[in-house]
């Protein structure tokens, strides 16, 4: 075995305190040496690598804890930002985030029409727009990571399946962003994104593997097993549009299905009902809150179409936890408990059904925690580079 190279070595260990603070902040010398199983003296040597390339600072203690006079350290979180979009069929959801993953800034547009166009006309009002509501430098902003409904095929830039955002697919997306922005751009699935906001800050903190089910616009999963995300062969994993092909009838549980369900229930019989055309998915789910049996009878089989999808994920995957997000998930009063049954009624290890605890930042939060992975490393080689 080759010799650990004393500069690499060094290196390494600056980067595992930096990591070991980013976590823990705030944090003092002896838990940092603790956590990350390095001793002390090498710690104290990176804490001052880090405090001169100002990486990291001083900060007040946890109020909660003892401090038995230890000095405790936090990452400087406007060593750099990261820029984040969720681009939606409606809407585009812009953030900015510092080093310590805080929101500092949050804004949501409506778009007039869907489209690629209209997209990175809006991106590229609300860049400036972000960055002015936060008061920092723009020359702070890292990169920018975008979630798209659609697959980002592995290995390239070429985006498929996105037919809820036209004239997405038939472009350089990436390329175009990138030179819109001046940043450096990195683009993925929109519901692979929410699943590692939602290990990082939301329900499925801590769970190695499950699945995020979004059920809105459209209907897709992100698959997280062994605490990675699993993105498949192509990069077409978690479409779940295609998990029951073959298998015969209806099963889209996404707007478009609540759609069809209410207008083969409505056309059955002259009942007294509030489903009614256009057959919108969310007043549907309004009048079942309300007691309407018809509503209620949608909602039911939306609830078996969701659980149908699960069925083979579980068997196959074997994940702890589902979480459903999107529009139409989020409705956990109407839908856990159908859904849980039906899974404890087909499988005999059933995972746990739960809710997103972060509604529709989920995708912008998974957005911003890749950038700042990124931003993290960039900022440590950079600063490290100047400093020697």
């Amino acid at each position: 075995m080759s010799r650990a190279i004393p500069p690499l070595l060094k290196n390494l260990n600056e980067r595992t305190v930096l990591e070991t603070i980013r976590a823990g902040a705030p944090i003092s010398r002896a838990e940092i040496s603790r956590r990350a199983g390095i001793s002390k003296p090498t710690v104290s040597l990176a804490l001052q690598s880090l405090l001169d390339a100002e990486l990291v600072r001083e900060t007040s203690h946890d109020p909660g804890r003892p401090t038995y006079g230890a000095v405790y350290f936090e990452p400087v979180p406007d060593a750099a930002l990261v820029l984040g979009f969720d681009l939606g069929a409606r809407f585009l959801r812009g953030a900015v985030c510092d080093l310590r993953g805080q929101i500092l800034a949050r804004q949501d547009v409506e778009l007039a029409t869907p489209g690629a166009e209209v997209a990175l006309a809006a991106m590229r009002t609300l860049k400036p727009s972000l960055l002015e509501a936060t008061g920092k430098p723009g020359d702070l902003i890292d990169g920018c990571v975008v979630g798209v409904p659609g697959v980002v095929e592995a290995g390239t830039e070429r985006i498929t399946l996105a037919l809820n955002v036209p004239g997405l697919e038939e472009r350089p997306f990436i390329a175009e962003l990138g030179e819109l922005l001046q940043l450096p751009v990195t683009v993925d699935n929109d519901v692979n994104l929410a699943a590692l906001g939602e290990r990082w800050q939301g329900i499925a903190r801590g769970v190695d593997d499950f699945v995020f089910l979004s059920i809105g616009t459209g209907f897709g999963a992100g698959l997280v097993l062994g605490g990675e995300l699993h993105r498949g062969h192509h990069g077409f994993a978690g479409e779940v549009d295609w998990a029951l092909a073959g298998a015969g009838g209806d099963v889209d549980p996404s707007a478009v299905g609540v759609a069809q369900i209410a207008a083969q229930l409505a056309a059955r019989d002259g009942a007294k009902t509030a489903v009614a055309p256009p057959y919108d998915a969310r007043s549907i789910f309004a009048a079942a809150r309300s007691g309407d049996a018809r509503a209620r009878e949608v909602v039911a089989e939306v609830a078996r179409r969701v659980a149908a999808h699960v069925a083979p994920i579980a068997a196959v995957a074997d994940v702890a936890l589902v979480v459903l997000g999107g529009g139409l998930g989020t409705n956990g009063d109407l839908l856990l408990d159908p859904i849980r049954s039906l899974l404890s009624e087909w499988l005999p290890y059933p995972p746990r059904v739960e809710v997103s605890s972060l509604g529709d930042a989920a995708v912008l939060t998974g957005a911003v925690a890749v950038g700042l992975r990124a931003a993290l490393d960039n900022v440590f080689v950079n600063r490290t580079r100047s400093r020697a």
